[in-house]
């Protein structure tokens, strides 16, 4: 057996680090000055960062399974805690609110329909009709404390593209195609490997060829809004 995964060549590298950007698996690190491959295993052998670069430094080869298992286990005691950046390690100060002698009482969820999961909802279930989709990240219901507040009037599908290991395109496709959406909102973790679940959607727009309004909502790993 083989698999696809990113070949540098560092005659060629300017070190610009576009590449790193465009990776969504947080494969790439500028080390330097040059483009390096900084874990094999993060590696989905896709190839987008590949347009990213300017002077044609970055290509896809086929390896074998065995040795780019062989080299894993190699770099494993020297592996850098947090080299993807999904995977850093950090811990938050909060301080705890004073409650006051009477808890308000518990919100209000604003979740309309179940399933949430993107692999396991239905592209002809009825609640698409007319829906707005809120289609968000795992990790943002934990990160973001007024989720809820962007999934109001919304149906909500969620989803991870690193864990998953799946192209979220074709079943977002489908549902596009199979019902009248009127609007997406895309909610997405700052870290590289959510850039995964925006590309999905941008496939599925174009496959689908409608014009549906859409926007990318994105979260910090602090919780806050940083960008929309």
């Amino acid at each position: 057996m083989v698999r696809n995964i990113i070949s540098i060549d560092e005659e060629k590298c300017i070190g610009c680090g576009l590449c790193v950007t465009g990776c969504h698996q947080g494969a790439l690190e500028i080390v330097d000055g040059k483009a390096k491959l900084i874990s094999e295993s993060y590696c989905d052998g896709l190839g987008k960062c590949l347009p990213k670069c300017p002077t044609g430094a970055l290509s896809i080869v086929e390896r074998k399974i065995e040795e780019v298992e062989k080299s894993e286990r190699k770099k494993k005691p020297a592996v850098r805690f947090g080299g993807c950046p999904s995977m850093q390690q950090k811990v938050f100060d909060r301080q705890e609110a004073q409650l006051p002698e009477q808890a308000a009482p518990q919100r209000k969820s604003h979740l309309r329909q179940w399933p949430v999961q993107i692999q396991l909802v239905a592209p002809n279930a009825g609640f698409f009709d007319g829906a707005k989709l809120l289609i968000a990240a795992d990790c943002t219901a934990y990160a973001h404390p007024n989720i809820h507040e962007y999934m109001k009037n919304k149906i909500t599908l969620i989803g991870c593209p690193k864990l998953d290991e799946v192209d979220y395109s074709e079943k977002l496709g489908a549902i596009l195609k199979m019902n009248d959406i009127q609007s997406i909102t895309v909610l997405r973790m700052e870290v590289p490997c959510c850039g995964g679940i925006v590309a999905a959607v941008k496939n599925a727009l174009v496959e689908s060829g409608k014009m549906i309004p859409w926007n990318v909502v994105t979260i910090g790993t602090n919780g806050e809004v940083v960008d929309e």
